[in-house]
């Protein structure tokens, strides 16, 4: 089950500063060590502040419960994604724009695989993971609807910003994998591969506005003639007598 938030009896101690030495990622790789070594479920919110040698408070500061520890990166890169994108010239087109942002926001490299695999397994293993990942991957989504709606001037939840928001995410997802899979380098090395291919998909004049599909045309009845058949002529078979009965 997820730690509770903290009381608000402790939220004026949070304000008086953060520990020196103790950082949200430092709580992060020690949280991973202990989810691997002794299972998310027994693990607590205590044991994880007590091997990085702080209070539960200062956990409480960084986190609102242990789950969010494995989201931390990923949400962070979803800000910066939307940061980068914000600050995107007009000139430039969307699918340049958001492939440039989705490669600055990630700097995993091939050592960090053995990191990323096991942090993937929890969320996939994990059953309160699991149903939480829906929540993060459609905040990463939305913040590419976001950018191509406001760049096409679509709504967000219209045709284009969705079908593009849904495809990066997909093409992403998929450059994540076969990297992790094959750990041989940089995880923008595959992102790249995988947008660029995607974006000969996506040209700015494509999404200007949404299809309008041409009304049918009616169709003149159809008379279909139906020949005159010639009648068939059908033989009748001559019976034989039939023998009178002799009573």
């Amino acid at each position: 089950m997820a730690e509770t938030r903290v009381s608000r009896g402790e939220s004026a101690e949070l304000r008086r500063g953060r520990p020196r030495g103790t950082s949200a990622r430092e709580l992060e790789l020690i949280a991973l060590r202990l989810f691997a070594e002794q299972g998310f479920d027994a693990t607590t919110v205590d044991q994880i502040a007590a091997a990085a040698g702080v209070s539960r408070r200062t956990f409480f500061r960084y986190y609102t419960s242990k789950s969010d520890v494995l989201w931390n990166e990923f949400d962070n890169e979803v800000q910066t994604i939307r940061r980068l994108l914000a600050g995107t010239p007009d000139e430039l087109p969307v699918m340049e724009a958001v492939r440039r942002a989705v490669l600055a926001a990630n700097h995993y490299r091939a050592a960090d695989v053995p990191e990323l695999r096991m942090r993937m397994t929890l969320l996939r293993s994990v059953p309160e993971l699991f149903a939480s990942a829906a929540i993060h991957y459609d905040a990463w989504e939305r913040a590419v609807v976001d950018f191509v709606a406001r760049r096409s001037g679509q709504p967000a939840d219209s045709l284009y910003p969705l079908a593009v928001g849904r495809a990066v995410l997909a093409s992403c997802r998929a450059g994540f994998d076969r990297w992790a899979a094959r750990a041989d380098a940089d995880l923008t090395v595959y992102l790249d591969a995988a947008l660029r291919a995607l974006a000969g998909g996506f040209r700015d004049d494509l999404l200007a506005a949404e299809p309008e599909p041409e009304p049918a045309p009616e169709l003149a009845p159809m008379s279909v003639p139906v020949p005159e058949l010639a009648p068939v002529p059908v033989p009748v078979p001559e019976l034989a007598p039939v023998p009178e009965l002799v009573l």
